[in-house]
């Protein structure tokens, strides 16, 4: 496990999101909004192209945080959603890079402050997990 200590950076993690991976979170989550599918649905209420959904670009802040704990009990986890994940069609997908800084620890519960970003870009606010250790 990573150390929890106060001040450590933990390394930065990076998970590729596909098309593919949208209808699968889809059939798991049950949110088949067609923004998550459509390009014309996504571009003609303003956004870019189809977007992951928001809930899983916050589990991966979440699988992160597991990988760098080894499986820590994660007590809370926050975030906004602050700018969309475009996800283009191709086998290629978009990156989406996960950072970590260990913040306080009191009575067995760490804090950690993330970054999720896609591109450069933010896309979760304010980020953050407690974890039990």
């Amino acid at each position: 496990m990573t150390a929890l200590t106060a001040g450590t950076e933990l390394p930065t993690r990076h998970y590729r999101i596909t098309r593919a991976d949208l209808v699968r979170y889809a059939g798991a989550s049950g949110d088949f909004n067609p923004i998550h599918w459509s390009d014309r649905v996504a571009t003609s209420v303003g956004l870019p192209g189809v977007i992951a959904h928001g809930m899983y670009t916050l589990a991966l802040a979440a699988r992160a945080v597991a990988e760098w704990t080894e499986g820590a009990e994660v007590l809370e986890l926050a975030a906004k959603f602050t700018n969309p994940v475009p996800v283009p069609d191709d086998d290629t997908g978009v990156e989406v890079a996960v950072a970590g800084t260990v913040g306080e620890s009191a009575e067995g519960r760490t804090r950690i402050e993330l970054t999720v970003t896609c591109g450069g870009t933010k896309v979760l606010g304010r980020p953050t997990a407690v974890v039990r250790g």
